[in-house]
């Protein structure tokens, strides 16, 4: 369940490590990131651990993916951004279609793709 921080305004949902939140609600809306946690070489896998995962820490936050507003997504491999818009299509809510935005970046280990998404509550 979501732990209260130091501020009673704001929750924070504790993540695998101590020092970082895999979510934080404050004012109505919550903010969460993950990545993948197989680690396989499939860019498409990857995304769609990684989404599944968003499910999980948005649902645990009280709200699910047709709230989302918006999501940002860090990719170790632009030219490989076919695959992750292919499983983005599969999962999406096409009633709730969120603001989108991709970025090419330097990631950690074997991630492929990280995910930020911002949603209401």
């Amino acid at each position: 369940p979501p732990q209260k921080g130091r501020h009673r305004m704001i929750t924070r949902i504790p993540g695998k490590v101590a020092s970082r939140s895999r979510a934080v609600i404050h004012n109505g809306i919550v903010t969460t990131v993950t990545t993948s946690p197989v680690k396989s070489a499939s860019m498409l896998e990857q995304a769609r651990e990684a989404l599944a995962a968003i499910d999980k820490n948005l649902a645990d936050a009280g709200t699910s993916k047709a709230k989302i507003i918006t999501a940002m997504v860090y990719l170790a491999d632009m030219s490989r951004k076919g695959e992750l818009n292919q499983a983005w299509d599969e999962w999406v809510d096409m009633a709730n279609v969120p603001q989108r935005a991709c970025l090419g970046v330097v990631l950690e280990g074997a991630d492929l793709v990280e995910i930020v998404v911002t949603a209401a509550v």
